[in-house]
């Protein structure tokens, strides 16, 4: 149980950005479109849960060596990402810029890729501290494609007043669960 709560709360800070990119998408949406609302989905939960994967397997060609070192390497992944994501939120910018219509196929690949970079970096920690890449997966897979689902009605409904707060959030939390590791590994 508290293998997938950790996995749960991973999920829940990796899929931020896809649910950023959402909402900006929602606020394009003169009125909700449920395709392109699952293709978003389908699309950035796909690709949350395929990252993780490749990184694991990279990971795990190299995991003997380095075994010792996983915690740190959590801790020390896991803060950057999260302090990533939390510096791009407090710093500002407009992402929603990038993110209007016209509805591209392209664009949400694209998009899909860049928002899911820090998912392939979580899969290389979990194959050094023996996280269930399956479970993993599929908890961060499904998370993110619920989570885009809601961002685009949230885009749709209210606009990108929680996009900031969203990313600061999810940033909060991955630096929480990379002390988490260390704490555990030092005590």
């Amino acid at each position: 149980m508290v293998e997938f709560l950790t996995v749960f709360g991973i999920g829940i800070g990796l899929a931020m950005d896809a649910f950023s990119v959402a909402v900006c998408k929602g606020l394009g949406m003169p009125r909700i479109n449920r395709k392109q609302m699952l293709i978003i989905g389908l699309l950035f939960g796909g690709f949350q849960a395929l990252m993780p994967l490749i990184g694991w397997l990279l990971g795990s060609s190299f995991s003997q060596y380095v075994s010792f070192l996983a915690p740190w390497i959590s801790f020390i992944l896991l803060s950057f990402i999260g302090g990533k994501m939390i510096w791009e939120a407090i710093r500002g910018g407009d992402e929603c810029e990038q993110c209007q219509p016209p509805f591209s196929l392209t664009e949400l690949l694209s998009l899909a890729v860049a928002t899911s970079i820090d998912a392939l970096v979580m899969g290389v920690s979990f194959s050094l501290d023996g996280t269930n890449i399956w479970l993993a997966i599929s908890v961060i897979g499904v998370t993110t494609l619920l989570l885009s689902i809601a961002g685009v009605l949230i885009g749709h409904k209210f606009g990108n007043k929680f996009q900031k707060k969203a990313e600061i959030a999810g940033g909060v939390i991955l630096c929480l669960i990379g002390i988490k590791a260390l704490l555990e590994y030092l005590l």
